[in-house]
């Protein structure tokens, strides 16, 4: 069922408000343009670094003594990684042999989903109606329910077992060959596989009377019926199945406090690096413009599908920073002039045609500024493509400039006509 909660906020507040967020958008316009000139520094130098990288690897034949050749030397290895170190739950007290343990805690929650209309009403005021709908779901985490809006479901969420929260256990000590991998290492590797539990019957009824016990509190403090009336009527709460712990009555029909605790392992397994060899571990290899790097990854592979990889990873990343970077200098330029806007709000039809006016030159001057950041950083860090972005850029506003005019042109008023002349002249 719907909750809604409908506000009004005058035209003075609205005003005052789109004032207060030019200093927002002038924040965010220069946060967008650093970020664009820092990305495609870091883009140019990462790429230098890898192929300076490239052309100074070694590869190592042979992981399973240490030989003082390599040392200093930026090396491609592939290998088993392994380790004796058993990891063990400080919670449930499940222990194995891995490169690392990983406990996730899943919690069946109320969870409050809002939206938001707004209705422009005539002299500038507006309306907004938020409408809350509640829905049972896993959520990651436990969900605080005394603030959500309905009052029905004000305090309606709880859990079984408290103090329970995702955790994850590294090896101390992973050996590859003769080598020791160092910690960075350790946390990037795995090929990651179901941990079945077994839980001793001591700990499975201990855990079972604190969340029949939870059950009771939750009961006696909130005076609502939002658990099953028969929750506690199983001799246990607590059910292993596999490599998941679940907290609750049946994993087939949740209820809310339920909980579902999932157990993986990283194993053994081949692995493949690029490092610099230091002693008897590795070491981040270090280019001249500063860059650094160590790779390792799951599996055998190559060290040039290793470098693509990388390389791949750049590219990406370079992509989605900026289109992030050019959203935030259009959304920065659209705030500092959304004043504009607000202040045609006493004719909400006048206000959306200001408005969308305002929001296309916002994103075609947002655009074309980006242009200009990439096209100058470019031209610091590379000066031949920069050149060319350049052009594209003055391409655009030239283009744009010489459609005004034509439209200007076409819409201007006709020249009136001289009036012809009828009739004789007229002689003195």
């Amino acid at each position: 069922m719907a909750y809604s909660v409908t506000k009004r906020t005058s035209y003075g507040q609205r005003v005052k408000n789109s004032f207060g967020g030019i200093f927002f958008g002038i924040i965010l316009f220069i946060a967008g343009t650093c970020l664009l000139w820092w990305n495609e520094g870091r883009a140019v130098k990462t790429t230098k670094m890898l192929k300076e990288a490239q052309g100074n690897y070694v590869e190592m034949a042979d992981i399973n003594s240490i030989n003082p050749e390599y040392e200093g030397k930026l090396v491609h290895a592939t290998g088993l990684a392994v380790t004796d170190d058993v990891l063990t739950d400080p919670i449930f007290n499940v222990s194995c042999n891995a490169i690392n343990l990983s406990r996730k805690v899943e919690y069946y929650q109320w969870v409050e989903h809002s939206t938001t209309t707004k209705k422009d009403k005539i002299g500038g005021s507006v309306e907004e109606t938020t409408t809350h709908t509640y829905e049972k779901q896993w959520s990651n985490k436990a969900i605080e329910s005394s603030k959500f809006a309905d009052p029905q479901y004000q305090n309606a969420n709880f859990v079984l077992l408290n103090g329970i929260e995702d955790e994850k256990l590294y090896a101390s000590h992973v050996s590859f060959g003769a080598y020791k991998l160092n910690e960075n290492q350790i946390y990037s590797i795995g090929t990651r596989e179901k941990l079945n539990v077994e839980l001793p019957e001591g700990v499975v009824k201990y855990l079972s009377e604190n969340a029949t016990q939870s059950v009771k509190d939750y009961r006696d403090k909130i005076l609502k019926d939002h658990v099953a009336a028969d929750s506690t009527s199983d001799s246990s709460l607590v059910h292993v199945n596999g490599n998941v712990i679940y907290v609750g009555r049946s994993a087939n029909s949740p209820q809310i406090g339920d909980m579902r605790i999932t157990f993986e392992k990283a194993v053994p397994g081949n692995v493949s690096l690029i490092a610099v060899v230091r002693g008897d571990t590795f070491t981040s290899y270090a280019a001249k413009n500063g860059k650094t790097m160590s790779v390792i990854a799951n599996g055998t592979q190559a060290a040039e599908a290793m470098f693509a990889s990388e390389h791949a990873t750049n590219k990406a990343l370079l992509w989605v920073l900026r289109i992030l970077g050019v959203l935030i200098v259009i959304f920065g330029l659209r705030n500092i002039f959304d004043f504009l806007q607000t202040l045609a709000k006493v004719l909400p039809f006048i206000a959306n045609i200001i408005g969308f006016g305002v929001g296309a030159v916002c994103s075609i001057i947002g655009f074309i500024w980006s242009l200009l950041v990439i096209a100058l950083a470019w031209l610091f860090y590379r000066p031949l493509l920069g050149i060319s972005l350049i052009i594209v850029a003055a391409s655009i506003i030239f283009l744009f400039s010489k459609k005004d005019k034509e439209l200007m042109k076409e819409n201007a008023p006709a020249s009136p006509e001289a009036p012809a002349t009828t009739g004789q002249p007229h002689n003195q």
